[in-house]
């Protein structure tokens, strides 16, 4: 057994573990689930913990040379389910701590007995995309996954990982949220799914999604839209209430053109103004001085009348 000492210090040069979960990181209510820590062969120490809001708790420790340890949680539920990290010890020095693992649990799916200790059950998410399952490289998806109004939190599954996760803007307002993918790729095309959480409970996963992309940029307005749910919904509907919540990218296109538009305008307003402006200035000052000129012939006729008869001759 390797010694054990109090000072413990981290080396740079220590691999970075590796953590996963076994069969998935999505486990229904009371299954267990399987996490696998991957260190070195000579680590004698591995740790796991479960984060907090800004810090970590230690969930168990194994001892043993191994170069992957094996952490099972009997029963997910409320408790157990989270994100969690590992490390683990080498000599007398610890590894950096993994990247985050988010398990998350769901209701009983169908089949599966109902139990007295399991609080409420959540319904199934719906789960499609816009303009069309069949998306050209290069092109932007928007994948829509819709909840209940009482959803605080929103995650979208890639290929059975955590890929993004989002909280609606106004909670209880509305019942849907968009994961946009900006550019279509070979990888990120694969099958979705979607879960939304409502106070410490998570929902079972939406119906797969399968994204496909093509290499034609051509037009997909024909193509068909993936749009499928256990529930009734009306196609229509949905349509017809999404027309409102357009993507963010075209409606930044559309007000930048706007703005070079009234940009534009200004500028030409300008050009024009100036010159008016510039002559109406030379006018008034070319009026002032014929009324000043007037004005004193007027007064020297007044004084002399025998003299400046030359000078304003052309003002009477």
């Amino acid at each position: 057994r390797a010694p054990e000492s109090g000072l413990y210090f981290l080396l740079g040069n220590l691999p970075i573990p590796t953590i996963s979960a076994t069969p998935g990181s999505v486990i229904p209510w009371n299954e267990s689930v399987k996490i696998l820590c991957g260190g070195t062969p000579e680590s004698f120490l591995y740790q796991l913990e479960i984060l907090g809001n800004s810090t970590y708790k230690v969930v168990e420790k194994k001892w043993g040379f191994q170069k992957t340890a094996e952490f099972v949680i009997k029963r997910m539920d409320t408790n157990t389910a989270g994100r969690y990290q590992c490390r683990y010890r080498k000599q007398y020095s610890w590894s950096v701590h993994s990247e985050a693992l988010e398990l998350v649990v769901t209701g009983p799916f169908s089949g599966t007995p109902a139990s007295d200790s399991f609080p409420e059950t959540l319904s199934k998410p719906v789960i499609w995309v816009k303009p069309s399952f069949m998306i050209p490289e290069g092109k932007l998806a928007i994948i829509w996954c819709q909840g209940t109004h009482e959803a605080a939190e929103y995650q979208l599954h890639f290929e059975g990982g955590l890929s993004a996760f989002k909280r609606p803007k106004s909670p209880g307002m509305s019942n849907r949220v968009k994961f946009p993918i900006p550019s279509m790729t070979s990888q990120t095309a694969g099958q979705y799914r979607c879960f939304y959480r409502s106070g410490e409970l998570w929902s079972e996963p939406s119906d797969p999604l399968d994204l496909v992309v093509t290499g034609d940029a051509g037009d997909t307005t024909f193509a068909p839209t993936e749009h499928t749910s256990s529930d009734h919904w009306d196609s229509y509907m949905l349509t017809t209430e999404t027309q409102f919540q357009e993507d963010p990218v075209l409606w930044s296109h559309n007000a930048q053109n706007l703005l070079r538009i009234g940009l534009v305008f200004l500028v030409l307003v300008a050009l024009v103004w100036l010159p008016v402006e510039d002559w109406l200035h030379r006018k008034k000052l070319q009026e002032r001085a014929s009324r000043a000129s007037r004005q004193e012939c007027r007064r020297f006729r007044a004084q002399s009348p025998g003299e400046m008869t030359e000078r304003c001759s052309g003002h009477r």
